[in-house]
């Protein structure tokens, strides 16, 4: 029987158990997860915070993160400045990045979630405001909802992977985790 842990990443974490990094390491998973034998299925950039799914069955850590297999992620982003609709429609229609073009994403303006606080929290600027919005996508490129908001001129000053597939972040706390049944 396969198990599958959740883990709500924080900010600052790598998405691996060890950093060959010398002289002075980063924060991994092993702070924070002390299960023998599971893995990340996909990865999550160390700025970004979250939802992150690990197993110990090879082939469902594969479906996971292959977007052949077109599981669903979505995220929590808090952009620079207020796009409206219009601005935020070719996002939906699939825009060109360097490395290729990227499939139409489900796109919303939410209101500011209830989220847990950021340490380091993010840089606020009086003059100029800020704006959350839901994005759904399935694929999972590097940076890629990052480089995305970034091409239609809206960067991307905080991220929070809420779903993969049917899994959310629902009553988990930042650093914590909870097995599966």
């Amino acid at each position: 029987m396969s198990r599958v842990i959740l883990f709500n990443k924080p900010f600052g974490v790598l998405s691996q158990f060890t950093d060959a990094r010398s002289p002075s390491p980063r924060p991994t998973l092993s702070a924070h997860i002390d299960v023998p034998d599971v893995y990340p299925a996909g990865r999550l950039d160390r700025d970004s915070e979250g939802l992150l799914v690990l197993t110990d069955d090879g082939k469902l850590q594969a479906r996971i993160a292959d977007p052949k297999h077109k599981m669903t992620k979505t995220y929590l982003v808090q952009v620079e400045g207020a796009p409206s609709n219009s601005d935020l429609q070719p996002l939906r229609d699939g825009v060109t990045l360097k490395d290729g073009s990227t499939q139409p994403a489900t796109i919303k303006l939410i209101d500011p979630p209830d989220l847990w606080t950021r340490d380091p929290p993010v840089r606020f600027r009086k003059s100029v405001p800020d704006t959350w919005i839901e994005v759904t996508i399935s694929e999972g490129r590097n940076r890629q909802v990052r480089r995305m908001t970034a091409h239609i001129g809206f960067p991307t000053l905080r991220l929070v992977r809420w779903r993969v597939g049917s899994w959310t972040l629902a009553g988990l706390p930042s650093g914590q985790w909870r097995m599966l049944d």
